[in-house]
């Protein structure tokens, strides 16, 4: 995942600042229609029953060089009760409106259409950070 803007600031103020980095408590998955980018500029899917869905995180481990963090559960977003668009990235967010971009990535685009409902299964999110 390429992580933003914000949160490169604030791990690097807290790292070598001495700056408090306040955590989010819940981190959400939110789909977007458009490269969120590290400035946080793209286009988040709206209306329709979309809603950000919470996401956790297991035990961060050891994989092939890279320390890594993978989704610990299934994240299932509502039914969509209009058409969604084509969604062509995720982004984990600080909070469930609003809130900070914490890093995105592009996926296999989708369409979403009336009816659907997009399901993430437990470890197919994931971020690494290179070693």
């Amino acid at each position: 995942m390429q992580i933003s803007n914000w949160l490169s600031a604030a791990l690097l103020n807290a790292a070598f600042r001495n700056v408090a980095f306040s955590q989010p408590s819940t981190v959400y998955l939110a789909l977007y229609t458009s490269d969120p980018t590290q400035a946080d500029t793209g286009t988040e899917v709206s209306g329709g029953s979309y809603a950000r869905k919470a996401i956790t995180f297991a035990v961060a481990s050891l994989e092939n060089g890279k320390m890594t963090v993978r989704s610990s559960a299934d994240v299932e977003f509502p039914i969509a009760t209009a058409d969604w668009g084509l969604v062509t990235h995720v982004g984990l967010r600080t909070a469930l409106t609003g809130g900070n971009l914490l890093c995105s990535q592009a996926i296999i685009p989708r369409s979403a259409l009336i009816g659907d409902k997009p399901r993430f299964y437990a470890g197919s999110t994931l971020i690494r950070f290179a070693q």
